[in-house]
């Protein structure tokens, strides 16, 4: 036996250095995508694995829904932009959340994998904001009635925080509690203070180019006037650029290149998400960014905030001010120290512990989760 064992031994060393020294790289995106989904693969004995299309309103919509137990809560994330989906960059920042939730990841009308099943000539006209929330109500409907739940988890980021805002208000008794990433408050100064840090960092930076074109656009978001798209492309590019979106980041390169890696999303897919982000936001954009949602002053359901420190883009200082003045049977708001906009991408680990161990209890406590 002893002989073996070094036979063995040695064709070991031999071949793990090989190896080491020759990776093999995917060959295509296929198989890149192929890796990432044998490697999240659902298979414990409870679990949902699904990508389907769901009828709302009068349009074929794709959900992800994915998760370890379906005895689990449910937690519906509304993703923002406009047009921004979620859904293909989930496979990172997700797999840990279902461990402790059903998680559905929904391509809103307009936007991803829905744009690209559907007419865009044909959904322009219901591109607006009464008809988002709609559709919202009616995916939460669907989800309550699918899974046998009297309430579900909403989470909501940036855009998506104006559609979960506005669901927590109507229909509370769905909700278990509405969490805000990114959340949207006062959306004009949010563009002001927005605009003037960006100034102050390209001035600090001595960066002349910057300067020019961010004081060409004053006055900046004044009034109730929507800011026209040109100008609000030329601040977040600089925004962006000094890190107001992801922190210590040039930019969301990173994380829309991510977008190219989503097992749910076909090559067409990938090709038409950015057709359908620009859709999107020019449909819905401009009117959003003239909403004062800091006149809500109650919501009767649970409210929690996750917010970025360095968040310029949607200003997280005004979520907190606003979050001081609200009412509601419980609230907590959480900062996250090292992230700006993109809070579950730039801080996963802290996303999912606070998820646990703050959020889950509440429906821990309705019965609504095996202990």
């Amino acid at each position: 036996m002893k002989p073996l064992l070094s036979l063995l031994f040695l064709l070991a060393s031999a071949v793990a250095p090989a190896m080491a020294a020759a990776p093999v790289a995917p060959a295509s995106r296929e198989a890149s995508t192929a890796i990432i989904a044998n490697l999240r693969k659902v298979v414990s004995d409870q679990g949902v694995e699904r990508l389907e299309k769901v009828r709302i309103g009068g349009i074929d919509q794709w959900v992800s829904i994915r998760g370890n137990d379906r005895r689990n809560p449910v937690l519906l994330m509304l993703h923002g932009g406009p047009g921004w989906v979620a859904m293909p960059t989930s496979w990172y920042f997700q797999r840990g959340w279902e461990e402790y939730f059903t998680v559905v990841q929904w391509d809103q009308r307009g936007a991803g994998k829905t744009y690209a099943a559907n007419d865009p000539a044909v959904v322009a006209p219901t591109m607006t904001r009464e008809r988002m929330i709609a559709d919202s109500e009616e995916m939460v409907a669907w989800l309550r009635g699918e899974f046998g739940k009297d309430r579900i988890f909403v989470l909501g980021h940036s855009w998506g925080s104006y559609l979960g805002l506005e669901l927590a208000q109507r229909r509370p008794e769905w909700l278990h509690a509405y969490i805000g990433i990114g959340q949207i408050s006062n959306a004009p100064e949010s563009e002001r203070r927005g605009w003037a840090w960006t100034l102050q960092q390209a001035r600090a930076d001595g960066n002349a180019e910057a300067v020019a074109e961010l004081n060409a656009l004053a006055p900046y978001a004044q009034g109730s006037t929507p800011v026209p798209l040109d100008a609000l492309f030329k601040q977040r590019r600089w925004l962006n650029h000094y890190g107001g979106m992801v922190h210590n980041r040039r930019g969301g390169d990173a994380e829309a290149a991510a977008v190219k890696l989503s097992p749910e999303y076909t090559d067409q897919d990938v090709a038409d998400v950015w057709k359908g982000n620009d859709f999107s936001m020019q449909h819905l954009l401009g009117e959003v960014l003239t909403l004062d949602m800091s006149a809500v002053r109650e919501l009767k359901t649970p409210l929690f905030l996750f917010e970025g420190r360095h968040d310029h883009n949607v200003s997280s200082e005004l979520a907190a001010q606003w979050f001081a003045t609200v009412k509601a049977p419980s609230k907590q708001l959480v900062w996250f120290e090292q992230s700006a906009h993109e809070v579950m991408i730039e801080e996963p680990g802290k996303t999912l512990l606070t998820l646990v161990q703050q959020v889950r209890p509440i429906a821990e406590r309705a019965g609504d989760a095996p202990r």
